[in-house]
This record gives C-alpha cells, structure tokens and sequence, in this order.
C-alpha cells in the first residue's frame, strides 16, 4: 500500500520539494559511500558534480537534459585537456595555458545563446580542472575527469530510480490547473452571481507564472521522449492566447448603459457563456486524470445576435462598436479552445492508463469536470 502510494504521479507532484530535498540527500550519501569504498582521489569533486546536476531540477526530463549536456563537456573538455598536457612539448610548455584560452573562448562562441550553453560551461570547467595550475599532473587530471563522471551519473542514476518525477506529468497538472483558472475567470465574467472573493489579478498573475514555467519546461519535456518540440510549443502559444483573451473580456468596461443593454438583450449568449466556462472545466479534468480529450465546444452562433450588434447606436445617436467587438473576443475564445482540444486530442500519448487508475484514489473521478476544487489535486505542499 505505502508502495503504490510512493509510485503515485499525484503524490510525487504534490510533494515534489520534499522528495527532491530527498534524493538530493540520498545521492550525495551514495556519492560519498562509493568515493570511500574504493578509496577514490579528490572525492571531493564528485560531491560537487552529483548536486551540480541535480540542482533545483525535481523532474527526470531536467535532470537527463542537464546531467547529457554535463557529460557532453566533461568529456571533451577532459579529453582536450589530456591532449595537451600530453602532446605539448616541455620547451613549448606555453602551449598549453594558449590552448587552452583558444578552447574556451571557442566552446563559448558556438554556445552564445544556444541550449547547450550548459555544456559549454561544462567543457571550460573540466578543461580548466585538468589543466589545473599548469603542473601537467596526468595522474590529477585523470582523477578529476572521472569525480566529475562519477558524480554526475550517479545524479542521474538516483533521480531516475528513486520517487521518479516526470516534467511531462508536471507539464500536465500546470496545464489542467491553468485551464481551471481560466474556467474560473471567463465564468466570473459571464455570472451576476460571481464570487465576491475571487481575486482575478491573483489568478491572472498565477496562469501567466505557469505558462513562463511550462516555456522553461521544453527542453526537459522533449528528453522525456513524449511530446516534440513543436507540439509544447503550440500547446503554451494557445494557452497564452485564451489568456490573452480572457484578460481582454475582464477588462471590458462600456462607456454607455445602451452597449450594455444590447448585450443584456442578446438572448442566448449567456447560456453559450456557461456552455464555453464549463467545457473548459472539463477539458481541465481530463487532462488531469489522463483520460481521452472527449469534451467538445460548440462554436459560437453569432448570426443570431448580428442585428443588436450591428445597429447598435447610442442616446446620441452615435454608433456603438463595444458589442461586436464583445461578441468576437467570446468567438475568439471558443476558437481558441476548440483548436487547443483538437491538438490535445491529436496526441497519442497523451492519454495515461497510469494516471487514471490514480486518479480514483485521490478522489478525482468523484468531481464533477469544472467544478474548480479538483484543481487543488495537482496544487504543490510548498
């Protein structure tokens, strides 16, 4: 039971600090149990590597990423650093401090700005360890590569082995918790009869904090081996956009009491409202329980409401242009969302066997899609 319990993606989400503090922990005790067992030189190294490539990662994705590009430039870094301790002739022993600047001043120019400019810094690292103060001790050099080696795998091995962390489960209870805010928003907007205590510039500022979250993401997510590049990047450029919009519907204020008349008077368009707010809801839901993206959103009919939009005019007589502009940023939102569940419907690995059968034991499948509080299942103990 407490098996099972450990091995459940809702919990490893829940309380991702605490078990990360946790593997930390464990892998710099078993760093330092292999160092003093085999009696291995400058240990200290080691020690260094495996926290360096776990770092502040909770997730495997991140960890494979860092800890590739880590061996990456340990490696060649190590590698050049040998060839010129051993093949600088001791007359010319100059070379080896000019070589070395060359190295890394180019390792640096080919990873300006690029992702793997963690592996360029790894290679300067490793480089400069190896060559040390210029006292070519092969023997030192040699024992320094492989500390960093050692511990680096070592991070790798233990994030993978103990309490696994996955960024794409991560991806997805960020997603389904944004979802949920902005359910939570657009039907705040569309109720008379909203919650007096929902803090909307709170929700706002925490749905724009995932989606940089979920951008930082990308790289850990594709190491998965899950879902591509392309695909995070239209899931996260969607949500942006929904956000966007539904900002836009928040900050809508009419100057005259006959903009907002017409829209009172536009019979239909609240149901349509609650219809959009609650399919996303459930979209929310199924994301976070792993089933089949099933929901559909119906787009909105806007012919019906075209005569109190188009001829709108004021006490004045003026023109007014608030309720079309109203009615397209409601059509753009269900646009929007009906092409983000198409996207998230054409993902085959989406789905999760895995996180269903968790799912009704943590009580997920006992809410109703949208109802709100089923997003507190995906929410951190930190």
């Amino acid at each position: 039971m407490i098996l099972a319990r450990l091995r459940d993606p809702y919990f490893s989400h829940r309380h991702r600090r605490k078990l990360h503090v946790l593997r930390v922990a464990l892998a710099l005790c078993v760093t330092y149990a292999v160092t003093e067992l085999f009696a291995i030189q400058h240990s200290g190294w080691a020690l260094v590597s495996t926290v360096m490539v776990m770092g502040n990662l909770p997730h495997i994705g991140g960890v494979l990423d860092k800890g590739r590009q880590r061996l990456l430039g340990t490696l060649l870094g190590a590698a050049w650093g040998l060839l010129l301790i051993t093949a600088a002739p001791l007359p010319w022993s100059g070379l080896v401090p000019l070589g070395t600047l060359l190295a890394i001043a180019l390792g640096t120019w080919m990873t300006f700005g690029k992702r793997y400019g963690y592996a360029g810094l790894m290679f300067a690292i490793s480089l400069l360890l190896v060559v040390g103060n210029g006292n070519q001790d092969l023997g030192v050099a040699l024992w320094r590569s492989f500390d960093v080696l050692l511990g680096t795998l070592i991070g790798i091995g233990v994030t993978v082995a103990v309490l696994p962390h996955k960024a794409t489960d991560m991806l997805r209870f960020m997603l389904a918790d944004n979802l949920d805010r902005l359910a939570r928003l657009y039907h705040a907007h569309t109720s008379a009869t909203a919650a007096p205590d929902l803090d909307t510039r709170e929700l706002l500022k925490a749905c724009s904090g995932l989606l940089v979250k979920q951008r930082g993401m990308v790289d850990a997510i594709h190491r998965e081996g899950r879902l591509r590049r392309g695909e995070l990047d239209d899931i996260i450029s969607l949500q942006r956009r929904m956000l966007s919009t539904v900002e836009l519907l928040l900050e809508t204020h009419w100057n005259t009491r006959a903009g907002h008349d017409r829209i009172d008077a536009m019979r239909g368009l609240r149901d349509q409202q609650h219809t959009l707010a609650r399919g996303i809801g459930t979209l929310a839901f199924q994301v976070r329980t792993g089933h089949p993206v099933e929901v559909r959103v119906a787009p909105f009919e806007l012919q019906r409401h075209a005569g109190l939009a188009a001829d709108a005019h004021g006490e004045d007589g003026r023109a007014l242009f608030s309720p079309s502009g109203y009615l397209w940023l409601n059509r753009e939102l269900a646009r929007l969302s009906g092409e983000l569940i198409e996207r998230l419907g054409g993902l085959e690995r989406l789905p999760s066997q895995r996180l269903r059968r968790r799912a009704s034991r943590n009580g997920l499948l006992d809410r109703r899609a949208g109802e709100g509080p089923a997003h507190q299942q995906g929410q951190p103990d930190d």
